[in-house]
């Protein structure tokens, strides 16, 4: 029983250091915008992110996670496949939800400043991936079937 165990842990540590790998090759400010994207304290993307703790990732986080990190389909591939050594249920039924992803596309004015551009572009991402996780949690509840509910 310890065994298994400590098997989980090392695989939770696996999977965690290499989003810590990930993220720490991006642009600072992104475990802010993670915390805010997912709903929550930035504490908690700490843990997720900090091999010594095994605090798991909750499958539900990752598709919001991949998005708002900017992860590459190698890196979620590279990152699933050691998910799923943690989490075999859990990775599968994510994986086979952001297999193919829709995307939209939503003209941006010409801003006078850069920095105004991104902003604007990072606010937008956030948004969209806190709205999506809201929906995927009510799906995952039973109340996305849209029975005869008003738009």
């Amino acid at each position: 029983m310890a065994a298994g165990r400590e098997q989980r842990r090392a695989a939770i540590a696996a999977y965690k250091e290499l989003l810590r790998e990930f993220i720490d090759r991006r642009p600072s400010g992104l475990r802010g915008r993670l915390a805010r994207a997912l709903g929550k304290h930035k504490s908690f993307i700490s843990q997720i992110t900090n091999p010594a703790y095994d605090v798991p990732i909750p499958a539900g986080d990752l598709p919001v996670l991949f998005e708002v990190c900017h992860l590459t389909p190698d890196e979620r591939h590279r990152f699933l496949e050691l998910y799923e050594k943690a989490h075999p249920r859990g990775a599968r039924r994510t994986a086979g939800r952001s297999a193919a992803p829709q995307e939209i596309r939503i003209p941006l004015p010409a801003f006078a400043r850069a920095e105004t551009a991104l902003e604007v572009e990072a606010t937008i991402r956030e948004f969209a991936a806190r709205v999506i996780r809201i929906a995927r949690l009510a799906e995952a509840a039973g109340r996305g079937d849209d029975q005869g509910g008003s738009r």
